[in-house]
């Protein structure tokens, strides 16, 4: 490794602090790599706003911030270090180290990094949902569900967690309506069947929402069109929570790196992306699923693959070619 390298803050630099980011650290604790993680939050990114977890191996029912606490706690007994703070910026020198730019003025260096940094909800783009954000529009039914006791609520999206989420806001709304631009849900087939058996749920098909309407109080209502006649209609709702899906936060990385048409980020089995060096795991990365297990499986790789990664480059005189790391193993 060159002089310049031997001045890196740290062997890896791992963004984000969700169950991807966890797991890296974790794994790169027990690699004894000197490992910094970056969160812009407290740890367990979407677990923190996951009412009720039933499919991660190991945990029946589990609270998604207990299971983000008992993360946490295990990832920093590896002796990664942890800071609080917003990464601006990802970008790779010409010696083939990182800098790591974060909101709070800091700057990190690392000679691998691990892109863990999920995404974010994704907006309806329609008239109003600025205006209410806050104020009846809402992306996060845990987060906000108890502000709506005794409420009509609509929620928009057909996918599982637009599914899980309308079932969740039955505990505090009166009537919840399911808004959907198509006539049979995307989401697993259990969830399905639990919306259609919650006599709270109803479900609004071949509909998009057009416009937000509301007064001083917040949200009242809702104008949507048929997808398929074009007609308009009127919702009469006192909320709307957005399950839309998300936009990878892939624009963290400076410079070209290949990404899928939805802008994921695509990577080798060693979850290494175009870039050598900077490796993805989880949501942000493109792939069929977008789970805890898939989240931990990716990291789980990623990091044993920076490890490999690092010896590798200790043996090299310079910094090797995407190729050469290739050819290499």
């Amino acid at each position: 490794m060159t002089d310049e390298r031997n001045h890196s803050d740290y062997d890896v630099i791992i963004v984000g602090g969700g169950p991807a980011g966890l797991c890296a650290s974790l794994y790169a604790g027990r690699g004894m790599l000197n490992a910094l993680l970056i969160e812009r939050g407290l740890p367990g990114g979407e677990l923190l706003n996951t009412d009720l977890i039933e499919d991660y191996l190991g945990f029946e029912s589990i609270k998604g911030p207990e299971l983000a606490r008992i993360m946490t706690e295990h990832a920093k007994k590896f002796g990664a270090q942890f800071v609080m703070d917003t990464v601006d910026s990802i970008e790779r020198a010409d010696d083939g180290s990182f800098t790591v730019r974060t909101q709070l003025g800091k700057t990190y260096r690392a000679p691998a990094v691990i892109l863990t940094a999920g995404g974010t909800p994704r907006k309806l783009g329609v008239e109003g949902e600025a205006e209410f954000a806050g104020r009846g529009v809402s992306y996060c039914a845990v987060c906000d569900g108890a502000f709506f006791k005794g409420e009509v609520l609509a929620v928009v999206g057909g996918g599982d967690a637009a599914v899980e989420e309308a079932d969740y806001l039955t505990r505090y709304a009166q009537k919840v309506f399911i808004v959907h631009r198509r006539d049979e849900l995307r989401a697993s087939q259990i969830l399905q069947e639990r919306a259609f058996k919650n006599p709270k749920i109803e479900m609004v098909w071949n509909r998009v929402v057009e416009r937000i309407e509301g007064n001083e109080r917040g949200v009242t209502s809702l104008h949507l069109q048929d997808t398929n006649s074009g007609e308009p209609s009127t919702l009469e709702v006192g909320g709307v929570f957005v399950f839309i899906g998300f936009t990878p936060n892939s624009g963290l990385i400076k410079g070209h790196f290949d990404h899928d048409a939805s802008g994921y980020v695509l990577t080798d089995g060693n979850m290494m992306t175009s870039i050598p060096g900077l490796f993805a795991a989880g949501d942000l990365r493109a792939q069929l699923t977008r789970q805890i297990t898939t989240a931990v499986g990716d990291a789980t790789t990623a990091a044993i693959a920076v490890e490999k990664y690092l010896t590798e480059l200790r043996q090299e005189p310079s910094t090797p070619s995407a190729e050469q790391v290739v050819a290499s193993r």
